[in-house]
């Protein structure tokens, strides 16, 4: 960045500093200048690489990226016993989620800047998706694409709430290929971290393996079930984190968990595959967690006296163990984060607790 910048370019670039965010013609407005004048500077921002394209990300910005699935999630709950072949009454909810920009809501309410790389479709979910989502994280990065669907979750829950069918229409994030990546590849190699979800094609997990290790970026990656356990790649040495659950690990080990023994020997053998730290989940039965130094941890489950939803609690123990390992704490209080965030989301009703927030999150660390 040697390039002498004018005055209205670096009055441009104060407001982008105080608000990425920013639109032109709130530039144009606040400024008092014509929207071609705004766009110039723009213009000439991104030639003297002060800035890195039309979502105004600064060229000294380290965000988060957060690449994978964002859909709309809708249940609809049975009132009587479910009949086949007519029509049933029904309580319904829709929210939003998909792993990738769960964790991406989740880290931007602790005050993180966070990009979503995703795919979408033009439609009425994306515009939900869009609402919901924008004032924690950047969504310049979902690509639209034409006569395709934006990833939706539909579940009917029988009248005692257990799951009887779901559908889900995932299509879209074949779209997040090594391609589009490779077009994004000014931010990706600003980033703090990436952190990847198995809604994306094997190809992209492989190809974010390779530009992780030559671009010395920590990646993440998140399984989001056993059938996409297939998707991760063979040489797992560009894995920092590797956060998967019990069903998903016996899927990809070929074996069963049955007592602490075999929960300890699946964390053994996610290390000998290169994955420098690996956290395998059970549930009420808490975590196991292996590091790079060979070393073995089991941590308990914080005790939840009533448990509203536990949908999203994976994606919030996730995001407070990348949330805590980027500020540098020692493990037990990167786990601790997890464990903490994902106990606090078990008895909120929402995906994403709505109080989260980078001040609450340390109220709720000394309280537990």
């Amino acid at each position: 960045m040697t390039d002498e910048i004018s005055r209205s370019e670096k009055l441009v670039l104060d407001m982008i500093h105080a608000n990425p965010f920013i639109s032109q013609e709130e530039l144009s407005e606040l400024m008092g200048l014509p929207l071609s004048s705004i766009a110039n500077s723009i213009s000439e921002l991104v030639k003297k690489e002060y800035i890195l394209g039309k979502a105004f990300v600064l060229n000294e910005a380290t965000p988060i990226i957060c690449i994978g699935g964002a859909n709309v999630d809708r249940k609809f709950y049975a009132k009587d016993e479910i009949t086949h072949e007519t029509s049933n009454p029904v309580k319904s909810s829709i929210s939003v989620g998909g792993v990738a920009r769960n964790i991406a809501e989740n880290l931007g309410r602790l005050g993180e800047e966070v990009i979503l790389l995703s795919a979408r479709g033009n439609d009425s979910d994306w515009d939900v998706i869009y609402d919901l989502s924008s004032p924690f994280m950047n969504l310049e990065h979902v690509t639209p694409f034409e006569h395709s669907s934006t990833g939706s979750y539909t579940a009917v829950l029988d009248k005692n709430g257990d799951l009887t069918v779901a559908l889900a229409d995932m299509d879209i994030y074949e779209n997040i290929t090594p391609e589009l990546l490779m077009k994004n590849s000014p931010i990706l190699r600003k980033a703090k971290c990436i952190v990847v979800d198995l809604n994306c094609p094997e190809a992209t997990i492989d190809f974010l393996s390779s530009f992780t290790s030559k671009h010395h970026i920590p990646l993440v990656v998140i399984p989001v079930s056993g059938p996409k356990m297939n998707r991760l790649p063979e040489a797992l040495n560009a894995v920092s984190w590797l956060i998967v659950n019990r069903d998903e690990t016996e899927t990809f080990m070929n074996m069963k968990i049955k007592d602490e023994k075999d929960w300890k020997e699946s964390v053994e053998k996610w290390l000998e595959l290169g994955v420098k730290n690996v956290i395998v989940t059970n549930g009420s039965k808490g975590v196991m967690v292996g590091v790079e130094t060979g070393e073995i941890h089991h941590y308990s489950a914080i005790e939840t006296p009533k448990v509203v939803d536990v949908t999203g609690a994976g994606d919030s123990f996730c995001s407070g163990v990348v949330y805590s390992w980027l500020q540098k704490k020692d493990l037990d209080y990167i786990i601790k984060s997890g464990l903490v965030n994902a106990h606090k989301t078990i008895m909120s009703e929402y995906t994403v607790r709505q109080e989260l927030s980078q001040k609450q999150f340390i109220l709720d660390m000394e309280a537990i």
